[in-house]
């Protein structure tokens, strides 16, 4: 064989090798892409949580998850009908059948979410006195405590991504290096993901307290 083919082969191995080497070399980013999508999805939890939570303006995620019992089977209202809004404090349940009236009305009284009924034909209509003082303190531990536990997820995650940059690094998939950058990024994401969860609270209690 020729110098000219040996150093070609010798070339073609050497662009082959580095080629699956640079394959196996993650970034820090992929793996910070991928937790904010979990964080995304408990920020989007959270929310939703909360506004099941009593406050002087009644959201129809009050009732949605609400489970009646139809023919022996139990559905969430949500499946039911529409639930939307009346008045601030007043919500119109709009049923798909009349039949569903009994089994909606027991299940939100078995609810004690303490609201008043009115039935015209297959509508529903609950609606709610203001909140006392007492009852908006209670919300509000409710609230806190809705607020931690979305908190302690957001740890958990931010610990999980963390092991992984670690992992990586380890399994030298990751440099060393980009595994401290992305220990900042890490850490600067799920801030982000807290602050947000935050606000939501802020306007929640805002909102309790009319």
């Amino acid at each position: 064989m020729s110098p000219w083919v040996k150093r070609r082969v010798s070339w073609a191995g050497f662009f082959a090798c580095w080629l699956r080497m640079t394959a196996e070399i993650m970034t820090y980013q992929e793996i910070i892409e991928k937790i904010k999508i979990e964080l995304q999805k408990a920020v989007d939890d959270f929310k939703a949580e909360t506004m099941k939570l009593r406050s002087n303006r009644l959201s129809p995620a009050l009732l949605e998850d609400v489970e009646a019992n139809c023919f022996g089977s139990f559905l969430p209202m949500k499946q039911l009908g529409a639930i939307t809004n009346a008045g601030p404090r007043e919500l119109m349940v709009e049923l798909w059948d009349k039949s569903y009236v009994e089994g909606v009305v027991k299940a939100v009284e078995q609810a004690e979410l303490n609201l008043g009924v009115r039935i015209n034909d297959k509508t529903i209509y609950f609606s709610a006195p203001p909140l006392i003082e007492e009852t908006r303190l209670n919300v509000i531990k409710q609230l806190d405590k809705i607020k931690e536990e979305a908190f302690q997820g957001v740890r958990r995650l931010r610990d999980k991504a963390w092991k992984e940059l670690q992992d990586a690094c380890v399994r030298s998939e990751l440099r060393e290096d980009d595994k401290f950058k992305g220990r900042d990024k890490l850490d600067e994401t799920t801030r982000d993901f807290r602050e947000k969860m935050e606000e939501i609270a802020k306007r929640k209690e805002e909102e309790i307290k009319g």
